[in-house]
């Protein structure tokens, strides 16, 4: 089954270095989990104020 895959990507192009290219970049952005903590608050409280109080 791997020497079916190797030949696949052989015929498609799919060179080695583009493969660990890949793993490399999903391992570095898929990983991630977003903070949803902070969407718990409304954005108009989260938002800073702009115009200063005299």
């Amino acid at each position: 089954m791997e020497r079916i895959q190797k030949l696949f990507e052989l015929l498609a192009g799919i060179s080695a270095e583009e493969d660990a290219r890949l793993a490399r970049a999903k391992a570095i952005f898929a990983d991630t989990i977003p903070d949803i903590a902070a969407l718990q608050t409304p954005a108009c409280w989260r938002r800073k104020q702009r115009v200063a109080l005299q």
